[in-house]
């Protein structure tokens, strides 16, 4: 009996202390926040609201620069940009910021489907571009907020390092890719013999294209992977001569054989050759790219994270790929934020194939030391090593992992907004493709 009280005693005691030390921990969480973890700059449960964005014009890159700002001090970068229309995107980024004020940055996967699904008239690539801007942003604050790496948010990386390729028009180019240490490269077939292609074409204009690429492959040789750049100029019936004359030398891939608008079309060349197609920088959200992948129009896939609606939707595109077997090759030839952000994406997708770098085709010759790595765009710029970025010692810190160059505003405030050049039919002066 003395035995069974004293068990029930100490129960009794045991009990009340866990009930006192329960009461306890309670009344100190509500006292105060416990400290955020290591290398995290804002407590999960702590409230950020986003207070204003500043939108930088970068003429020099035909693109558009985001500064997210936040009530807790964390500024996030972004980027979003119809190429030839930046006053476009400028405005419509602004319409985005009234909704914006306000909320809570880490929230991306929600403020993207609010952003798009209540514009009412969707799939717009203006409306993409400057949802692709606050986007990034977004997810950049997140990640710094945390303390991590985007890349880390998306999953973790699935590899270590991320596969460039370059560009040549010449065998003198070719050589200088390579120096560079390309493993990889593209070169386009626009013109031949000095003009653009017309519906029906002669042996002597294919044999134009034939002798450029067989002269570049001397170069690189058989080891070396080289796409080749159709950019849609040419009409269905002659793309296909083409890409029959150059089928030899083994392209790694022909981009946009003809228009995106007739993909059934697309669907049905790419059937009657065994190189892949690659297409995908004027296309945006999962839905357009859901219906190339239904016809099998293309094995290769360029999303343009600056056009296509940003981090999110370019790892939703990436995934619905990965279902089809198609590989993710994105389209990157404005910024250096876009491209980072890009990057962070490929790091974590197991469908990864290579990565295109900004060009600086729109950079005036003004004196201002530029490179397509991101010099006197971001203070740290990317590396390159072998044909590739490493993650570590480029874009490994919190966020994105770059920051804007202190002089980026003054650097652009001359250059001028670049345009899409006219182009014309020097025989009969007929409008042709872009």
């Amino acid at each position: 009996m003395i035995r069974s009280e004293s068990r029930r005693q100490w129960f009794r005691n045991i009990t009340a202390g866990m009930t006192g030390l329960l009461a306890s921990e309670r009344l100190v969480r509500g006292a105060q926040a416990p400290t955020p973890t290591s290398g995290a700059r804002v407590d999960p449960r702590s409230a950020i609201k986003i207070t204003r964005l500043e939108i930088i014009p970068v003429n020099t890159l035909r693109t558009i620069f985001v500064k997210m700002h936040t009530d807790a001090g964390v500024v996030g970068i972004g980027e979003g940009t119809v190429e030839g229309r930046i006053g476009t995107v400028v405005a419509a980024i602004k319409e985005l910021e009234p909704y914006l004020i306000g909320k809570d940055p880490r929230q991306p996967a929600h403020h993207w489907q609010a952003i798009y699904r209540q514009a009412f008239y969707r799939g717009d690539i203006v409306l993409t571009s400057a949802l692709s801007a606050v986007d990034i942003a977004m997810w950049d604050i997140k990640g710094k907020a945390l303390g991590v790496p985007v890349y880390e948010l998306l999953g973790g990386p699935t590899r270590d390092r991320i596969r460039v390729y370059g560009q040549a028009e010449n065998a003198e180019a070719a050589r200088r890719v390579m120096a560079e240490g390309y493993t990889s490269m593209k070169t386009s077939v626009n013109d031949s013999r000095g003009r653009p292609s017309r519906y029906s074409e002669n042996p002597d204009f294919i044999d134009g294209f034939v002798e450029k690429v067989s002269a570049i492959r001397e170069v690189v040789g058989p080891k070396f992977d080289l796409g080749i750049e159709m950019h849609a100029d040419h009409p269905p019936q002659v793309a296909m001569v083409i890409i029959k004359a150059l089928e030899k030398f083994q392209p790694w891939f022909f981009e946009e054989p003809i228009q995106h608008q007739n993909l059934p079309l697309m669907a049905d060349m790419a059937r009657k050759t065994h190189i892949p197609f690659a297409t995908g920088e004027r296309l945006v959200t999962k839905w357009q790219f859901r219906d190339l992948l239904n016809l099998g129009a293309a094995q290769f896939l360029q999303p343009d994270i600056t056009h296509c609606g940003g981090i999110t939707e370019l790892k939703a595109i990436a995934t619905l790929a990965e279902a089809y077997y198609a590989a993710m090759l994105p389209h990157s030839r404005e910024g250096i934020v876009g491209t980072v952000a890009s990057m962070h994406v490929c790091a974590t997708i197991p469908n990864f194939l290579a990565h295109e770098l900004p060009s600086l085709q729109a950079a005036p010759n003004d004196g201002v030391a530029r490179s397509y790595l991101g010099r006197s765009y971001i203070k740290k710029p990317l590396t390159m090593t072998a044909g590739h970025v490493v993650i570590q010692g480029n874009f490994d810190g919190p966020g994105l992992g770059i920051e804007l160059d202190d002089n980026l505003i003054e650097n652009e405030r001359n250059a001028p907004e670049w345009e899409f050049p006219t182009r014309l039919d020097s025989f009969d002066g007929s409008v042709l493709d872009h």
